[in-house]
């Protein structure tokens, strides 16, 4: 008897297949699947053959057939990589934790993430894979999170972060720089004293400031309960503030703070005092006294 058709189910749909008459094969030209195989089960997607002959007589192979199976079994491949996201921390970020927790999150649409492809570089260092990383599932792949054991050093790093899906498709490297600093700024005040007692109610406040890692340095001046001001900062790191005193103790507050938020205090205390003092009363003892004799003046002084 004749063949009369020859048909091909994949993933739901059927097809028909026409004779090649050079080959004296029966043929389609089949779009694949628009997701990925390896989530279905055995990572494949099985195909039935169906050849019907004018007679009726039906015959049918799939993936499951002793023979032919494993040529049922049609694998299709994602072309699509995973997407990083870095959470934290941001470019740019100034840190003043040296074990910062980094925080990311890799997802994928289709064949899904490989969590053993997940991994993160911190500088030059060997890549960190694993059970050091803790991912927790979520919708379409993983929020990770990895805290050094290490403490960072003072100043720039950078981290590249890493993962590929089940296809093999490798996610472009993310990356991230930021700034660790864990020392606050240096603050040194030239003038005023500590302590001093001055009859002038003009005060100028001079010192320098600087912060290795994280300059620049803003710096705010405070006379006793005024609001603190902000003041300019030289490239140098010197600065000034002329302040006018009330009468009696002044405190003065200074504050440095650089860009990871650390902060250096300074305080001096000014006391202003523009009332000469009193005279109050002179005793000559004695008075009348002779010649080439020795007396004693006592002075009574109120200030």
């Amino acid at each position: 008897m004749a063949v009369k058709t020859v048909q091909a189910t994949i993933n739901g749909q059927t097809y028909t297949l026409t004779l090649n008459s050079t080959s004296g094969k029966y043929e389609a030209t089949v779009t694949a699947p628009s997701k990925s195989s390896y989530n279905q089960s055995g990572h494949y997607y099985g195909v039935t053959v169906k050849a019907t002959d004018v007679a009726g007589n039906i015959t049918t192979k799939n993936a499951a057939d002793a023979t032919l199976g494993t040529s049922l079994r049609l694998q299709v491949k994602e072309k699509v990589a995973p997407i990083i996201a870095i959470t934290a921390p941001t470019v740019g970020t100034y840190l003043t934790n040296n074990k910062p927790t980094i925080t990311w999150k890799v997802t994928d649409a289709d064949s899904g993430v490989n969590p053993a492809t997940i991994g993160i570089t911190i500088d030059n260092g060997t890549k960190i894979t694993g059970d050091a990383i803790d991912k927790t599932v979520i919708t379409g792949g993983y929020q990770c999170t990895y805290t050094p054991t290490t403490a960072l050093s003072d100043g720039s790093h950078i981290i590249k972060l890493d993962a590929s899906d089940y296809d093999g498709n490798a996610a472009g490297t993310s990356s991230t720089s930021f700034k660790v600093d864990t020392v606050p700024p240096t603050l040194t005040l030239s003038s005023p004293a500590d302590k001093l007692v001055t009859n002038v109610a003009s005060c100028t406040v001079k010192g320098t400031t600087n912060d290795v890692t994280s300059s620049p340095v803003t710096v705010t001046v405070k006379l006793n309960s005024r609001t603190a001001e902000t003041v300019s900062v030289g490239n140098d790191g010197s600065f000034n503030k002329t302040l006018t005193l009330t009468s009696g103790t002044n405190t003065i507050i200074v504050v440095a703070k650089d860009s990871a938020g650390k902060t250096t205090t300074v305080t001096r205390t000014v006391t202003l005092d523009t009332t000469a003092p009193t005279i109050k009363s002179v005793k000559i003892t004695p008075n009348p006294i002779d010649c080439g004799k020795t007396f004693v003046i006592s002075v009574e002084v109120t200030d």
